[in-house]
């Protein structure tokens, strides 16, 4: 065992005390708003409990039992003034009619208070955001297309053309609206593409671009289609990323040649290259020709011609072709704005639920995230760089404060609802009415969240066979040997 296995094993310890931290901060704040509201205004309080389901343990203070509950689905405060919850909360021992009723602004201000205080813990998160700054790179904030795909294969498997490719978009195309949505960075372009409801006549998924080529701006119309395990729309394009040399392989094609550090590569037989994927698909398909490299040096651009060679790049034995440059990765850290940050999650929230209730969009219910795919990203997050967790729980804040205003029963949303119309109609709501109503929708909530989870648990053993199949090709990898004495055709003759 090396280091790096020490170190991964102390990782995940670590890892998971985030996920717990951090998602049981998320509920505690929003049940912290309603108990804090209820406090306030006078209420009666039962109960606070995180989790629902039977009690792990609970004490009690003040007349307020607080409890830890099996299911970490969410959390909730019991208040028999606001609404009788005892499908879902348990028996109340308190009786409801000796209780004096409430007014429709108390139920108001302690129904809202939970997602008052979701978006109060994201903007404390975004702030410490702010000043430690996020993780980002070139191709996160790329908006230019490095590399466009010929063929791609459907959900069915069927190999079409690629719909980049079939709409005329061009590497180095930079994009600036995709069905009107203004593009700031590569996580603009996937979402947009892929929560996308544009339709053709004959009901193909469509999406509007617009872009800038040369100075002139252009508009496409981009046919996506649906592929990959899990059915999105896909355009086949990757971003754009420049390709500055970092090192030379001593004896190599490129330190033979003539190649410098900072070469900055632009082309490759004459064609545009601006995507690493791009450039080792074009060495390995010229494999036994020499190539003409074009870069950048001091602000002139050169050509000079490089045979590639095949050398070793794993212990078994598998070989491809490569001119012996390694190029450099852009890393840095930005500084956004708390306000900045929680609208744009608040803007992505609102397109995904546009999205879902769109008939002309292909997002369905099984693209959601529930609980195991949101402790796997937090997980995965927590192990990378905490600054990412911090950003993902900020996310999760702002999901948790719009999704529970939504006027659905047992969202605090349904309790305001609730209270508008007794308040409306001038008289309360039958109780009987109410609770079966929760308990109806407490089913259908609990019956999506399997649901998505199914789907979830798909998606993570996915994501972990490929990790462990990127892992076991890192760890056969073999510094590749260059022979001094192969000599480019030109040379032998």
């Amino acid at each position: 065992m090396n280091i790096g296995d020490y170190l991964e094993i102390l990782k995940t310890p670590w890892a998971i005390f985030l996920v717990v931290l951090f998602f049981g901060a998320s509920i505690f704040f929003h049940e912290l708003g309603h108990f804090l509201a209820a406090k306030k205004r006078g209420l009666k309080i039962e109960r606070f409990s995180i989790g629902f389901g039977p009690k792990l343990f609970s004490w009690k203070r003040d007349g307020v039992e607080y409890c830890i509950s099996a299911l970490p689905l969410g959390g909730y405060v019991a208040l028999p003034q606001l609404a009788d919850m005892r499908g879902i909360e348990g028996e109340s021992s308190e009786d409801v009619e000796v209780l004096p009723p409430i007014s429709y602004t108390d139920k108001m201000i302690v129904s809202v208070m939970g997602a008052v205080f979701n978006v109060l813990f994201a903007f404390i998160l975004a702030s410490i955001l702010w000043v430690a700054g996020q993780p980002t790179s070139e191709i996160m904030k790329s908006t230019s297309i490095g590399y466009i795909t010929s063929t791609m294969s459907d959900f069915e498997g069927i190999e079409v053309v690629g719909p980049a490719k079939e709409a005329g978009l061009q590497v180095g195309d930079k994009i600036l609206q995709i069905d009107n949505t203004v593009i700031e960075d590569w996580a603009d372009i996937s979402y947009s593409i892929m929560i996308g409801s544009g339709r053709t006549e004959d009901d193909k998924p469509l999406a509007k671009f617009t872009i800038e080529r040369d100075g002139e701006v252009i508009h496409l119309d981009v046919k996506p289609i649906l592929a990959s395990a899990d059915n999105k729309r896909m355009i086949g394009i990757q971003p754009a990323e420049d390709l500055i040399i970092e090192e030379i392989k001593e004896n190599s094609p490129a330190f033979s040649g003539g190649l410098m550090l900072w070469d900055k590569v632009i082309s490759l037989d004459g064609e545009k290259v601006m995507s690493y994927y791009k450039y080792y698909t074009h060495l390995e398909n010229n494999s036994d020709k020499i190539i003409e490299v074009g870069v950048i040096r001091s602000g002139k651009k050169i050509s000079i011609p490089i045979k590639p060679q095949k050398v070793t790049i794993d212990t078994e034995g598998r070989k491809i072709a490569s001119i012996g440059v390694t190029f450099q990765r852009k890393f840095w850290t930005e500084h956004i704005d708390p306000v900045s940050i929680i609208y744009k999650n608040a803007v992505i929230t609102f397109k995904v639920l546009s999205a879902l209730v769109s008939r002309h969009s292909d997002i369905g219910l099984s693209k959601l995230s529930g609980p195991p795919g949101i402790f796997y990203a937090l997980y995965k997050s927590a192990i990378f760089d905490i600054r990412v967790v911090l950003g993902l729980t900020v996310l999760i804040n702002v999901n948790l404060a719009i999704l529970n205003l939504l006027p659905v029963p047992v969202l605090d949303g349904g309790h305001m609802m609730f209270a508008t119309i007794a308040r409306l109609r001038r008289k309360e709501l039958p109780q009987k009415f109410i609770m079966g109503t929760q308990g109806a929708f407490m089913i259908m909530l609990f019956s999506l969240m399997i649901y998505v989870s199914v789907f979830d648990v798909g998606r993570v053993i996915r994501d972990n066979n490929e990790e462990k199949a990127y892992k076991e090709n890192i760890e056969k990898a073999v510094e590749p040997v260059f022979n001094i004495d192969e000599k480019s055709d030109t040379e032998n003759k």
